[in-house]
């Protein structure tokens, strides 16, 4: 076994074990000022739980940083965006904020990255196509920071399932980086930081959880994907595009088919509802672990996948990623993901219905009028013959 991979495995394992064994204390805490989820309404769980996850995996990523982090102007940015989105997330575990003042946070911690600590995506090139943002590269990555943050918090709805899709990220990045190189030094260490406190987290966060990531956890692992994302930029190739997307593929997919749920419904997108994909599959299996072990598959092999395209075989990656695409949208088609297909059955019933009905009135009202064409044609009938008769007694 190679140095560096030991190296590697005790980056995560003092980690690992240093956030398992805080997060018992930070659950305490969390009852003690009130930093609960209370049962009802799009909550699946029964009994009153803890939040804080956040906190223990800050906790966790702040003493690896002072471990095995060089202590640098990009570095320390890293570290108050991180602590920003942190006491925003908190605040809104402890006392439920406004989406406004949440935006306000992602906005501030992306701000705090991109323009103290020059963490920007300038541009990127492919098949011999160059893109250059210009001026609006600051503001193209403060989007993309924030897109990622709400990823992880729309998919954060079961044990255990944001905590190990952003696991399987950081592991993912860590192996490329092994690999290739294509990353440099800094999101190496803190990839590796990452997944030890991610899996020291996930001990008490799988099912049954004990403890929830609150939005103090879920949008600083999205914060921390996107920060490590953007540092592969420094290459200015597809590949530090794509990979960290496409590894993601699940809760990004699914905030776009939330989105676009919530616009056609006439809701804000920032509503809450049980109509993401973890819910639809959850109706299916009525287990969550079947339903968390079936979104950690997928991901797994969009992860492959990644592995494949960037250090074996760019087609065969290509490929996999086409199938699994597909996989996922026949998926979302025949499931209430971005369509009620039962209000949309419900309608189409109900204008055939009401086409039937003016159909049947239409054929009754002819009824009618034919019954009095009839009555009308009989008298007059019936008439001719009296008139005739009478005439002819006449003569």
């Amino acid at each position: 076994m190679s140095s560096n991979l030991l190296d590697n495995l005790r980056i995560i394992a003092i980690v690992f074990l240093f956030v398992a064994c805080l997060v018992p204390f930070i659950k305490k805490l969390a009852l003690y000022i009130g930093a609960v989820d209370i049962p009802g309404g799009r909550h699946i769980h029964s009994k009153i739980m803890p939040k804080l996850g956040g906190l223990a995996i800050f906790t966790g990523f702040l003493l690896g940083y002072m471990l095995f982090c060089n202590q640098t102007p990009q570095m320390i940015s890293i570290l108050i965006g991180g602590f920003i989105i942190l006491v925003f997330g908190l605040f809104d575990d402890i006392k439920r904020l406004p989406a406004s003042v949440q935006f306000i946070g992602q906005i501030a911690s992306a701000v705090v990255v991109v323009f103290y600590g020059n963490i920007v995506m300038q541009d990127v090139s492919a098949y011999g196509i160059y893109l250059n943002f210009g001026a609006f590269a600051p503001y193209l990555t403060i989007i993309f920071i924030v897109a990622l943050m709400n990823c992880l918090n729309f998919i954060d709805g079961l044990d255990g399932l944001a905590g190990g899709i952003a696991t399987i990220f950081f592991v993912t990045i860590s192996i490329i980086i092994n690999y290739t190189g294509i990353y440099n030094g800094l999101d190496a260490s803190l990839s590796l930081i990452m997944v030890g406190a991610t899996l020291g987290f996930l001990v008490h966060n799988f099912h049954p959880a004990k403890i929830f990531l609150g939005n103090s956890g879920s949008m600083f692992l999205g914060y921390m994907i996107a920060v490590i994302s953007l540092l592969g930029f420094k290459n200015v190739t597809i590949t530090s595009v794509i990979i960290p997307l496409l590894i993601l593929a699940v809760p990004i997919l699914d905030t776009f088919f939330a989105i676009i749920r919530r616009i056609i419904k006439g809701q804000s997108p920032t509503q809450g509802d049980k109509k993401h994909i973890h819910h639809q599959l959850l109706q299916m299996t009525s287990s969550q672990v079947k339903t968390v072990l079936i979104i950690y598959l997928v991901d797994i092999l969009f992860s492959c996948a990644s592995i494949i395209y960037v250090i074996k075989n760019a087609k065969l990656g290509q490929i996999i990623y086409a199938i699994l695409v597909v996989i996922v949208l026949w998926f979302v088609l025949t499931t209430d993901i971005v369509f009620d297909r039962k209000t949309i059955k419900d309608d189409i019933i109900h204008k055939v219905n009401k086409k039937n009905k003016e159909e049947k009135e239409k054929i009754e009202k002819m009824g009618k009028k034919s019954d009095f064409f009839l009555f009308f044609y009989v008298f007059i009938k019936i008439g001719k013959i009296w008139y005739n008769y009478i005439v002819f007694e006449e003569k």
